[in-house]
């Protein structure tokens, strides 16, 4: 959970589920938009110290019950407040100042933008547990009007990720033990890469954390992006989605648009990138949205994703990211039974 509870202490809640958790280890991890993911990594390193053989991890946030003007503030937080706080927008407008950039360096990019949410809204119809459940069509997303003004920037209220309350859940555990249930996924990769906190310091248009949790994952498993079924990535805003594809190495820099474009990003595409409907239709509750992209990543891998199925998946890759790609995760999971 992030900080929109007026209840704090929060990971002592997750002992309600059960009697049985009672005198269990609970603590709360926060990392920004990542906190799902940080919190999943963490259990990894609790299970890899023998700390720990089963671990519980649980990602909830209650947004939609706090004034918009207080989301807004809450969520600059996670950006260097010295230099940032005072953009107009929010970080809305810290994503419409760097789709800006982006269009100044290498061409307007609304038609890309435009695919990439009508390819997450499609994709999100078969999501049951999708906000938004609703093919909104390229013509829409594309075109400015009174149910889609500009927000920020070039960006448009179909580039923005919701304000969403949701919650997601994954147990761990030690191989041993997962192969002993009926299925088992296993983590090839967890990466973790932090980068510094004002954009100032960095070039923000390469988000060169994402690339580099995406470069050390593949390097430690000798693995390729082709060597994945589909890819879970933080979409927060669309221009987000675009330079990912950038920093996973999908194409070269300047050249994100292609992916989409050309349809290597659709779910029958050569690598289907948020299959679930990403951030953009299933909702960015903070404190959840790593956690649900880790239990969706299995759900694919396990056959048991419904209308979301990638046919054939194997093996798939997730990237959370908390900030502006100052919190970068990588994970890459496989189904071993």
């Amino acid at each position: 959970m992030y900080r929109f509870s007026a209840q704090d202490f929060t990971a002592s809640l997750v002992l309600q589920a059960s009697p049985d958790l009672r005198f269990k280890r609970a603590t709360r991890v926060e990392n920004a938009c990542a906190t799902g993911s940080a919190a999943v990594h963490q259990g990894i390193k609790a299970i890899d110290a023998r700390a720990a053989r089963i671990v519980l991890v649980v990602g909830a946030e209650q947004m939609t019950t706090t004034p918009a003007p207080e989301i807004g503030r809450n969520l600059l937080k996670a950006s260097y407040v010295r230099e940032e706080a005072d953009i107009d927008g929010g970080f809305a407008g810290i994503f419409g100042k760097i789709a800006g950039l982006y269009f100044q360096k290498w061409g307007d990019q609304s038609d890309a933008l435009a695919m990439i949410a009508a390819k997450n809204h499609k994709n999100g119809v078969g999501n049951p547990y999708a906000q938004m459940r609703k093919d909104l069509g390229y013509d829409f997303c594309r075109t400015e009007s009174e149910n889609n003004p500009f927000v920020a920037g070039p960006l448009k209220r179909t580039d923005c990720s919701l304000v969403s309350d949701g919650a997601a859940a994954v147990v761990l555990a030690d191989v041993d033990t997962a192969l002993g249930l009926k299925k088992a996924i296993a983590f090839r990769a967890a990466e973790h890469v932090q980068d510094f906190l004002p954009v100032s310091k960095r070039d923000i248009l390469k988000f060169e954390g994402c690339a580099q949790a995406w470069k050390q994952a593949l390097a430690k498993t000798g693995l390729t992006l082709g060597d994945l079924s589909f890819i879970e990535t933080h979409d927060c805003f669309t221009i987000a989605e675009l330079i990912e594809y950038e920093a996973m190495g999908l194409t070269a820099e300047g050249q994100g648009a292609r992916a989409v474009l050309e349809g290597w990003t659709q779910k029958d595409g050569k690598l289907p990138v948020n299959p679930s409907g990403g951030l953009k239709a299933k909702g960015h509750p903070i404190g959840a949205t790593g956690v649900s992209m880790h239990a969706l990543c299995a759900m694919q891998l396990t056959g048991s994703a419904g209308d979301l199925q990638v046919k054939n998946a194997r093996m798939g890759g997730i990237f959370n990211m908390g900030g502006t790609s100052v919190a970068n995760y990588v994970s890459i999971l496989e189904r071993i039974k």
